[in-house]
């Protein structure tokens, strides 16, 4: 860690970072309720205050920025760490945003799939047909848990649809760089899933006893909870780890790659940029920094994001 360069600090649980073409980073700081960018010399600045839980984040064909938001946490604020403890009194339910990053200005997309309402949405990626997956990894009261799943929409707003469900609190997700499987991580359990996709929006189902039409890819011993992950270009899952502090990387086949240590237990979200692809972004949520340091591989070039 000793190549890892603090980029901004004092930021309120950050997840959901994009890095942008002007060397900037959005992110989400879910404590505080805002869509953020911090500059390249560290200034954070808002881009636009959505209220409720903005959790992941991406750049869509239009150039606006989606957002998944869970709805809202309640937090303990301890020395040093900040950390979601359960669902607020004034939780209203989950959504999916677009929000111009130029104006601030919001506006609700989604926040149901037919009858039954987004409960948790968490992460984000767009394909290259303009489609976006998300997960919903649901909402944890004092004695029961939603069951979660996996959607793909339109970024117009016009369609959306369940991929995968139930699943254990799906988090992180990605697409391979041919974009013919989906990656999902689960966070209780700490599982990493592969799902084939047939056509846009539509898995080509495993039988049972797959529990979700995925394939399993990936878990390790020990208490691991996996959070958002982003690709390489050589096709590696790059796992944000909590408890643990690290990105565990994992390869197409389900092999371990490398395990790269972090200093906080809620290292949440990855993303690459700079003019190689070979700086990773990291979000240390718990004590509210956003850092990089230099990757071996370059990641893959995200949709719409250049």
């Amino acid at each position: 860690m000793t190549d890892m360069k603090v980029l901004a600090t004092g930021l309120r649980f950050p997840e959901g970072p994009v890095a942008l073409k002007d060397g900037s980073v959005a992110l989400v700081e879910i404590a505080r309720g805002t869509v953020s960018r911090v500059a390249p010399g560290g200034t954070v600045s808002v881009i636009a205050d959505v209220g409720g839980g903005p959790n992941g984040l991406a750049v869509g064909p239009d150039g606006a920025l989606y957002v998944c938001n869970n709805g809202g946490f309640e937090w303990r604020d301890e020395p040093g760490l900040l950390r979601p403890v359960g669902t607020p009194d004034s939780y209203a339910g989950g959504r999916i945003e677009h929000v111009d990053p130029k104006t601030g200005e919001f506006r609700v997309l989604y926040d149901r799939c037919g009858d039954f309402k987004l409960k948790g949405p968490n992460d984000i990626v767009f394909d290259r047909h303009g489609g976006f997956y998300f997960t919903d990894l649901g909402k944890t009261r004092h004695r029961d848990r939603d069951q979660g799943g996996v959607y793909y929409a339109k970024a117009d707003g016009s369609h959306i649809v369940e991929v995968a469900h139930p699943m254990l609190t799906p988090n992180g997700v990605g697409l391979s760089p041919d974009e013919k499987t989906l990656y999902v991580a689960e966070t209780e359990g700490g599982r990493l899933w592969a799902f084939d996709i047939a056509e846009p929006g539509l898995i080509a189902r495993q039988p049972f006893p797959s529990p979700n039409g995925g394939r399993f890819l990936y878990n390790e011993a020990g208490y691991q909870r996996y959070d958002s992950l982003a690709v390489d270009a050589e096709g590696n899952v790059c796992v944000a780890t909590l408890m643990s502090g690290a990105i565990t990387v994992v390869s197409p086949a389900g092999r371990l790659v490398r395990r790269v240590k972090t200093p906080d237990i809620y290292t949440t979200n990855i993303c690459f940029g700079g003019p190689d692809m070979k700086t990773a972004f990291i979000t240390l949520s718990g004590v509210g920094q956003l850092v990089s340091m230099p990757w071996p591989e370059p990641g893959l070039k995200l949709n719409f994001a250049d």
